[in-house]
C-alpha cells in the first residue's frame, strides 16, 4: 500500500511511503500532472519499501522529465540506471568499487 504526502514551499514535495506497485502509477501521475505549473516538484522516497517494474519505469520517466529522485534506495537507483541505459547502474557500480 502507498502512502502519499504533499507539502509545498518553494517546490512541490511528495513524500512517498510503502509500495509503489503498478496500481498505484496511475494515481501518482495525475497527481504529478496537477502539480505540472512550472514548479519544482521532488518525490522524497526514503520511506519506500518495495517498488516493482511498472513504478521503477515510472520514477525513470519522471526522473528524465525533471523530477527530482530524494532520498532514493540503492537498490531503486540502480534499477532505475540499468532502465535509463545503464548510466546509473555504471555510476554506483564505480562508487561501490571505490569504497
Amino acid at each position: 500500500m502507498l502512502k502519499i504526502q504533499r507539502k509545498a514551499n518553494e517546490r512541490i514535495l511528495f513524500t512517498l511511503s510503502g509500495r509503489i506497485e503498478a496500481e498505484d502509477i496511475d494515481e501518482l501521475g495525475r497527481l504529478l500532472e496537477l502539480e505540472a505549473s512550472g514548479g519544482h516538484i521532488a518525490l522524497d522516497l526514503k520511506d519506500v519499501t518495495l517498488v516493482d517494474r511498472d513504478a521503477v519505469k515510472f520514477l525513470t520517466d519522471r526522473e528524465a522529465h525533471g523530477i527530482k529522485l530524494e532520498n532514493c534506495p540503492p537498490y531503486v537507483r540502480e534499477w532505475i540506471g540499468r532502465e535509463s541505459g545503464g548510466r546509473g547502474g555504471r555510476a554506483m557500480k564505480a562508487r561501490t568499487n571505490k569504497l
